[in-house]
């Protein structure tokens, strides 16, 4: 339930629909009480017109016909009597009661009271029956006799055949537009949340894709002033990379003049020693300027996306390592393709295989498909990497203080060449120590066939 009310096209229906419940509920049960009062007041009247019917038939006939008219009320569901007395009656239906008396008029004394030993003949079905209750009214006629009339009364007229009394009717074309109504919330609930929806898709790709498209502008005023402010925020958002990746570039470029200039001029240096250690610390400046200029073009690179067969990519960078003497293996195939950059494809998984060499001897490359996605792992012999540093050795220029091995070179921008390249392929790189040794590096990249 917590997971259902999570999302806000949900929680707009539950309130939607819960509004349209309580009104139609309260509007159904108004009406119906409505009806109730009406089908009652009709129901009485038609009851006291019988009742009428038969006073007026009896007074205005001679004794001797006065058998026959009280025999013919059973056809109309009335048995009729006349009696000395209201055999202590106590009047329970006051409405009923007044209505009476109004109609015949005069000084008549008018009683209506229930009686629980019903025997009236009653050719309607027994679910009439069981919602029907005797009542007995007693009315004095003109020459001074008591006429009693007992009736077979609907305790609640208003109510269907079937249906217990005071019950509140529900008809099959009111459920149904019930029904209509909670699909037309669920609707309008989810075109609701359809804007934000697509903003927190919006959000979530931004992290890996700088370049994704920008939001439509359209929809209401709060959604296009959304949209626009989205928008603004990933434009700045690219406009700061850019600017920060062109600083780098033309730092460790114009830098690297300067340092081909300074390794001519040590060359001419007369001490043997001397020269050759500052032609090492040279050395390692130039690598350094390299690997920033590497890490600029990783975070923004101006290669052309098109298909890349990645088996032949894998193949092609493990033969190049087994021509340089190095240590590495391929198993698997995935006869699949992928939208990349080939070259900064390539450099990304040259860098993890060369990192593998480096820190843990050899590299074992393993291909496969996972679903949509292709994953290529790489797993090395070296001693793994502490579990709270696999993802802080993703930071720039950040360096193990405990090395896996007795060569502790390299400026720390490997992997986060590496990363910045996998996440501009919408890619997911992860590392792991393998259960039985090394570490174990994932590249999850999305597949196109």
């Amino acid at each position: 339930m917590r997971n259902f009310l999570g999302s806000v096209a949900n929680r707009v229906f539950l309130i939607l629909l819960a509004g349209i419940l309580v009104a139609a509920g309260t509007t159904s049960w108004l009406a119906d009480n409505e009806k109730r009062k009406a089908f009652k007041e009709l129901y009485e009247f038609r009851i006291a017109e019988r009742v009428e019917q038969i006073v007026y038939s009896i007074d205005n006939v001679g004794p001797e016909m006065r058998a026959l008219v009280l025999r013919t009320g059973e056809n109309f569901g009335l048995e009729a009597s006349l009696v000395k007395d209201t055999e202590h009656a106590v009047d329970d239906n006051p409405t009923l009661t007044t209505l009476l008396k109004t109609r015949l008029g005069g000084d008549r004394r008018v009683t209506v009271a229930k009686q629980t030993d019903c025997k009236l003949r009653d050719r309607r079905g027994p679910e009439f029956r069981r919602i029907d209750e005797c009542q007995v009214v007693y009315v004095s006629l003109k020459d001074g006799a008591l006429l009693k009339v007992k009736l077979r009364m609907m305790r609640d007229p208003g109510s269907p055949p079937g249906r217990p009394p005071g019950m509140p009717f529900l008809s099959p074309y009111f459920a149904l537009f019930l029904l209509l109504i909670g699909i037309l919330a669920f609707i309008v609930a989810k075109m609701t949340a359809r804007p934000i929806q697509h903003l927190a898709n919006a959000a979530g790709s931004l992290g890996s894709d700088i370049d994704r498209p920008p939001l439509d502008e359209t929809g209401p005023t709060e959604v296009r002033q959304a949209a626009a402010a989205f928008n603004a925020m990933q434009a700045r958002i690219k406009r700061q990379i850019q600017h920060r990746t062109h600083m780098l570039a033309a730092i460790t470029h114009d830098l690297q003049t300067p340092l081909t200039r300074l390794r001519l001029r040590l060359e001419k240096v007369s001490d043997g020693e001397l020269r050759h250690k500052l032609l090492e610390d040279l050395a390692v400046m130039q690598s350094m300027v390299r690997e920033g200029l590497d890490l600029a073009r990783s975070m923004d690179s101006a290669e052309v996306m098109q298909m890349l067969d990645i088996d032949s990519l894998l193949d092609s960078v493990c033969a190049d390592a087994v021509d340089a003497r190095q240590d590495v293996t391929l198993e698997g195939s995935t006869r699949a393709s992928i939208m990349a950059q080939p070259n900064t494809l390539r450099r990304c998984l040259t860098n993890l295989v060369d990192n593998a060499i480096k820190y843990g001897r050899y590299a074992r490359l393993k291909v496969a498909r996972d679903g949509s996605d292709i994953v290529i792992t790489i797993r090395d012999g070296g001693m793994g990497i502490p579990a709270d540093q696999l993802e802080v050795v993703f930071d720039p220029f950040f360096r193990l203080e405990t090395s896996r091995s007795r060569d502790t070179g390299g400026t720390g921008l490997g992997l986060t060449i590496a990363r910045n390249i996998a996440e501009n392929h919408r890619a997911v790189l992860e590392l792991h120590n393998h259960p039985e040794g090394g570490l174990e590096v994932t590249l999850r990249l999305p597949a196109r066939g």
